[in-house]
């Protein structure tokens, strides 16, 4: 362990949180609020031995069940008043995948010659930039074009990346109608 050396990036922040200055008024209001929902509910508990008729005891039981509802769910919720924080996300400091490698990904799932009735695909892209759904919407332009031309050529390499590269040169055989590359 001693040849180790730590690993100190200094990569931006995704998001900073500050805690808001009136967590001290949320928390003595909590207490005031819940201290007024036990002397509701105690007042509701004395009150339903006094009823004697059972219509009177009926409804006040109705009345103590819907406070007792009230108070769960307001003390469900205390949870996120007791240290509120202010969040700023930097959305900008993402590293999203480049354009080009999301085209070459939907051109090669389309370039599948599968049925389509016994299998489908779905790209999903989680970034959610405007460039890369405008890369998405450019492929799928470029693929009416670039898909027919691959299957009336021959082109087994369909992705556009290898297709295109410049260190692997084609060549278009005219008598077979095949496209050759040279790897």
């Amino acid at each position: 362990m001693e040849g180790l050396k730590a690993c100190t990036t200094h990569s931006p922040p995704l998001h900073t949180s500050k805690l808001i200055r009136r967590t001290a008024l949320n928390r003595v209001f909590a207490l005031v609020y819940a201290c007024a929902i036990i002397g509701l509910l105690y007042r509701h508990a004395l009150k339903l031995n006094n009823y004697t008729t059972s219509a009177t005891f009926l409804l006040s039981l109705f009345v103590f069940i819907a406070d007792v509802v009230f108070a769960f769910m307001w003390a469900t919720t205390q949870s996120f008043r007791m240290k509120p924080i202010l969040r700023e996300e930097f959305p900008e400091n993402l590293e999203r995948e480049p354009p080009m490698g999301v085209v070459n990904t939907a051109l090669s799932i389309l370039a599948y010659d599968y049925p389509t009735e016994k299998i489908s695909f779905y790209i999903s892209e989680d970034g959610g930039s405007q460039l890369t759904l405008f890369a998405f919407m450019e492929a799928a332009k470029f693929a009416t074009h670039w898909l027919p031309f691959c299957r009336k050529k021959n082109v087994v390499e369909r992705s556009p990346d290898v297709f295109f590269a410049s260190d692997h040169p084609f060549t278009l055989c005219s008598e077979t109608e095949e496209i050759k590359v040279h790897i």
